[in-house]
């Protein structure tokens, strides 16, 4: 972990490409890696667009240990079409 950056800082974005994708995703956190506490789910809605059809959303997990690895999700979040937002 970077100096720069204290434990409570570490959180991960995980970029989803419909609402569903990014509900699944985060119900599948806590059996797949663990993660106790609720994955918050935001939509992110592209420059000028006012249409929810062209939202990504956002699956935000808090990761204070610094436990998880970035790779692993990754490509978890890539069997629901999505991606690992870099930090």
């Amino acid at each position: 972990m970077p100096e720069n950056v204290r434990v409570s800082d570490v959180r991960h974005v995980l970029v989803l490409p419909d609402r569903d994708a990014a509900q699944d995703l985060a119900d599948e956190l806590a059996d797949r890696f663990g993660v106790t506490e609720e994955p918050q789910l935001v939509r992110d809605a592209l420059a000028g667009e006012d249409d929810a059809e062209d939202a990504q959303w956002l699956v935000v997990v808090e990761d204070p240990a610094g436990r998880l690895d970035a790779t692993a999700l990754d490509a978890f979040a890539a069997e629901y079409e999505g991606w690992l937002e870099a930090p």
